[in-house]
């Protein structure tokens, strides 16, 4: 049976990615070799301070912005989420976070390939380090001596992911991220991208769902015809 592939779309800064993972996991732990997920990286905070500076200045700036996330932490208990977020620590941006990512994968695919199933990958790890840094500890995920310590925790040498962003070939990977989550019309963090793009689950998705969508597509395996859920 051929795996249903799995486009995971996020943002590292998006709160809603971060509680939201649990979900993933799961679905990667129940389905196993069933599915394949692709991460990609969409732009949801490419000027961070600009988008919050001026999208919540009516509803009270970084301070508002705080308490807007602080009331979404409270649905999510699994989580840790800071109470200084953005009050303290401000990161820039999360594209440089994305370009570390990116190159990360690089580093693995030139490794292994592209068959690690997504739970075993170096990748996967590093970005639940990030998000982890910034929602539970309130570090800058936009500066680099945070990249440094994390590639230090995975054991990876920085010298090769520098690399791999002085090569611009990570920076060419998230660049074709960025241009592909705007083809597909990925309108925000996390997107689950299904069925060649004919399934399109965003946002605060419940895990049923999302389950109830893949097993469909099992179901349909090795038809050409497109699936209705």
């Amino acid at each position: 049976m051929t795996p249903v592939r799995i486009s995971y779309f996020s943002d590292v800064l998006c709160i809603w990615a971060y509680a939201g993972q649990r979900r993933l996991d799961r679905l990667v732990e129940k389905f196993a070799d069933e599915i394949t997920v692709e991460t990609h990286y969409c732009s949801v905070f490419p000027d961070a301070h600009k988008k919050i500076g001026r999208g919540w200045k009516e509803r009270g700036g970084f301070e508002g912005f705080n308490r807007h996330l602080l009331e979404i932490a409270e649905k999510f208990p699994h989580v840790e989420v800071n109470e200084t977020l953005w009050l303290q620590t401000r990161p820039r941006t999360s594209a440089s976070a994305h370009l570390f990512l990116k190159a990360i994968e690089i580093i693995e695919r030139k490794a292994d390939g592209d068959s690690v199933p997504y739970a075993d990958r170096l990748s996967t790890r590093a970005a639940w380090l990030i998000r982890e840094s910034f929602f539970s500890s309130a570090l800058d995920i936009s500066n680099w001596q945070v990249f440094e310590e994390i590639a230090n925790k995975l054991d990876l040498k920085y010298a090769q992911i520098d690399e791999q962003i002085r090569s611009s070939q990570a920076v060419a990977e998230l660049a074709a991220d960025y241009d592909l989550s705007q083809k597909l019309g990925i309108e925000g963090s996390p997107t689950f991208l299904m069925n060649d793009g004919r399934q399109k689950l965003f946002g605060n998705v419940g895990y049923r769902l999302i389950e109830a969508n893949v097993q469909e597509l099992l179901r349909r395996s090795g038809k050409d015809d497109a699936s209705w859920c």
